[in-house]
C-alpha cells in the first residue's frame, strides 16, 4: 500500500479507523477524536499527533502501539507518534458515529450539554439517558465505573446498570 511517493494523508486517516481503544473496543481512535493531526514529512515519514483522553490514561501506550502496528502492517516504515497534551482532550472531540457506537454497545455517551464540566461538577447529578431503554430516570451509583473515564449508573425503569462515558 505504501511507497515513498504514494503516502496520502487520507489513507492514513482511513487506516487509523481500524485502530480500537483497548478500554472501549467498539471505538476507534478516530471515533474518540484523540488523533489530532496526521502529517506527511518529506513524503516518507508519517507523523501522528495524539492527545490522550487524559494525561494519566493507562491505555496510551497500547493505543500508540496499535497505531504504529497498523501503519507498519500497511507497509509504512517511517512513523513518528507524538503526544500533545495541550489543549487537553475533551469528549466534544468524539465523533457522532463514536457516540452512537457507545450507545449501541451499552455505554451512555457523554451528554452534549456537559453539566459535569462546570465548577459545581461534583455537587450535582447529571441527567444521563439509559442506553438500553432511553429513559432519563437514572441514578448515579458511583462516580467511577469500569474505567476512570466512566461513571456507573442504574436505570430505574429497566433496572439495568450501565456505564456513562463522562465528559472531560
Amino acid at each position: 500500500m505504501a511507497t515513498a511517493n504514494a503516502i496520502k494523508e487520507t489513507d492514513v486517516w482511513q487506516l487509523l479507523e481500524t485502530v480500537t481503544d483497548p478500554e472501549v473496543p467498539v471505538l476507534s481512535v478516530i471515533d474518540l477524536g484523540i488523533v489530532r493531526e496526521i502529517k506527511i514529512v518529506d513524503d516518507v515519514t508519517i507523523q501522528c499527533i495524539v492527545t490522550p483522553t487524559y494525561s494519566g490514561c493507562p491505555a496510551t501506550d497500547v493505543i500508540n502501539m496499535g497505531i504504529r502496528m497498523a501503519l507498519l502492517e500497511a507497509g509504512f516504515k517511517n512513523i513518528e507518534i507524538k503526544t500533545a497534551l495541550s489543549p487537553a482532550w475533551t469528549t466534544e472531540w468524539m465523533t457522532e458515529a463514536g457516540r452512537q457506537k457507545l450507545k449501541a454497545y451499552g455505554i451512555a455517551p457523554p451528554n452534549p450539554q456537559q453539566v459535569v464540566c462546570t465548577i459545581d461538577a461534583f455537587q450535582q447529578d447529571e441527567a444521563v439517558q439509559c442506553p438500553q431503554c432511553n429513559s432519563y430516570h437514572t441514578t448515579l451509583i458511583s462516580r467511577f465505573g469500569s474505567t476512570a473515564c466512566k461513571a456507573l449508573y442504574k436505570c430505574e425503569d429497566c433496572k439495568e446498570p450501565f456505564d456513562y462515558f463522562k465528559c472531560h
